[in-house]
């Protein structure tokens, strides 16, 4: 069972959480460059940020199986696993209170009048860094594992 629930685990997380992270790295650049592309530069933002927010939502089942495949294997106090999902907390929140907020607001902004701010790009850009940079962490931790019996 431990074998099924961690692979569902890495599965989840590379068909939700990598389009996020690839999408959302791609939003900023599409969104300033969408003033200049008129309508297809703006069904490009849609899209994108259409694609973060759908698959955010079905990434939450990653920390679920992540949770469920660490119960079975007994390493739910690990320091390693207590500081992935800590990690993953805070990636989660960045995502929810300032990726998707901003990328909402940029979004709005080009619909009304076509153009947008670049610092509110670079700020959105400098948020994703951080989501990615966190989502990037807890995979080598989720690889690493310290103390592992696994010769990793």
């Amino acid at each position: 069972m431990t074998k099924f629930l961690l692979t569902l685990h890495v599965l989840a997380a590379i068909v939700a959480v990598g389009p996020v992270a690839v999408a959302a790295s791609m939003f900023p650049p599409a969104a300033r460059a969408a003033g200049d592309a008129g309508e297809r530069g703006l069904t490009t933002v849609r899209l994108l940020h259409r694609i973060c927010r759908v698959y955010s939502g079905i990434g939450i089942a990653v920390p679920l199986l992540g949770l469920a495949t660490a119960a079975a294997m007994g390493v739910l106090g690990d320091a390693w696993l207590v500081t992935s999902i800590t990690l993953t907390a805070v990636a989660a929140g960045i995502l929810a209170a300032f990726v998707l907020p901003r990328q909402d607001d940029i979004l709005e902004r080009l619909t009304a009048d076509g153009s947008v701010e670049r610092s509110g790009t670079v700020q959105l850009a400098m948020f994703t860094g951080v989501f990615n940079l966190l989502w990037a962490t807890v995979t080598v931790l989720m690889i690493v594992r310290p103390g592992s019996t696994t010769g990793a």
